[in-house]
């Protein structure tokens, strides 16, 4: 079925507005996971923490966020997107709030569990909803902007961080400061999405037709919008006919030989290290000969370049290269890179030099990081 074309008008502005509202889902999953990278070391200091509970408070994140990504699937079919969405920005205000009160350990990792669920659901559930609602001419794009809000997000964890440890440092609890800022961009969603539109695919799901047309009238021209409403649920009548997606598809070769490439793809961008530099980027950088200060500062080179990496990635090199090249492209030159990390570190001596050589490879090392979107 041939699409009519899609026309520019005020819908396209709608459209970008609402990617911007739901991509705080991202910018909160980046702030949340990068914000521990410089409140850990005070942290240690005032709860007493050991390097067993050091990872604990770490590592809860991302158990909550392995749950959240489960849970959020179960969510979105029964709630929809947009409830969904708001869901999570109330989950990752309350996760912040137990953070930045928390009187000891205890209830430090349960909030860091609360706060991982919320990333879990957020990672999930924001691509869903960007690609159920952009044209196919700009699904990629729209869909990236998420990875792109995940490293912005980051980015601005490092840089607030490296602020608040300038100016406010000596302060005791300087770590609760950091944590705080999190709940900023949550109230933003949390209201943004109050008055963002649902998914016309779950809509039509749900049988509610009229709704879903009016949502794609926001964010198409007429005539687009009438043929993708057709198309949209005639796609919606064949999957329902044909009830895939459970664990029987993974007897025909073909669908079990993809969602075996698509887990190792996924379980290889982790194993290249990247949560290494995210988490303990200021830890790393102060054992490679940096000072205190200096160290939370220099760290948010990392964000910057993880920042100009995925934008080059997504708006120059995406629709120049294939996915295939690139992906193989960023393993290659992120393992040349670890190997001259350790090489540093274990050569030169101690001193100015190393700590500058070994910033600039993890620099290096967070730019080659690539994540292509597989549209």
């Amino acid at each position: 079925m041939t699409l009519p074309p899609l026309r520019p008008g005020p819908h396209q502005r709608r459209l970008d507005l609402i990617a911007v509202v739901a991509t705080f889902g991202g910018l909160l999953f980046g702030y949340d996971t990068g914000v521990i990278n410089g409140a850990l070391e005070p942290m240690k200091t005032d709860l007493g923490l050991t390097t067993v509970t050091e990872g604990l408070v770490t590592a809860t994140l991302l158990i909550g966020a392995a749950v959240g990504a489960l849970v959020s699937g179960v969510l979105n079919d029964n709630l929809g997107r947009k409830k969904t969405l708001t869901l999570i920005a109330v989950v990752f205000f309350v996760g912040t709030l137990g953070c930045v009160f928390t009187p000891g350990l205890s209830i430090m990792l349960v909030s860091r569990f609360v706060l991982g669920l919320a990333v879990g659901a957020a990672s999930a559930t924001v691509p869903v909803y960007l690609s159920e609602l952009a044209p196919t001419e700009r699904r990629g794009t729209l869909s990236g902007r998420n990875e792109l809000a995940i490293v912005l997000g980051q980015m601005l964890a490092f840089i607030i961080n490296a602020i608040i440890a300038s100016v406010w440092g000596q302060h005791e609890g300087v770590w609760r400061y950091m944590l705080a800022v999190c709940a900023v961009p949550a109230v933003f969603l949390f209201f943004g999405m109050l008055r963002m539109p649902e998914s016309p695919r779950w809509l039509i799901s749900k049988g509610r037709y009229d709704e879903a047309l009016e949502v794609l009238m926001q964010v198409r021209n007429e005539d687009r919008a009438r043929a993708e409403l057709g198309e949209v649920e005639q796609l919606a009548e064949e999957e329902a006919e044909s009830h895939k997606g459970g664990w029987s598809d993974m007897a025909v070769p073909w669908i079990r030989h993809l969602v075996i490439i698509g887990c190792g793809l996924a379980a290889a961008q982790q194993v290249t290290g990247i949560n290494s530099i995210m988490y303990y980027g200021t830890q790393l950088l102060r054992e490679a000969g940096f000072s205190d200060g200096a160290a939370i500062i220099a760290n948010v080179a990392n964000g910057v370049l993880a920042v100009v990496g995925t934008a080059l990635c997504l708006f120059v090199v995406i629709d120049k290269v294939d996915r295939r090249k690139l992906i193989i492209f960023g393993f290659c030159a992120t393992t040349t890179v670890h190997g001259l990390i350790t090489i540093a570190a274990t050569v030169m001596p101690a001193g100015t030099a190393r700590a500058w050589v070994i910033l600039a490879l993890s620099v290096t090392f967070v730019f080659f990081i690539l994540d292509p979107p597989m549209d």
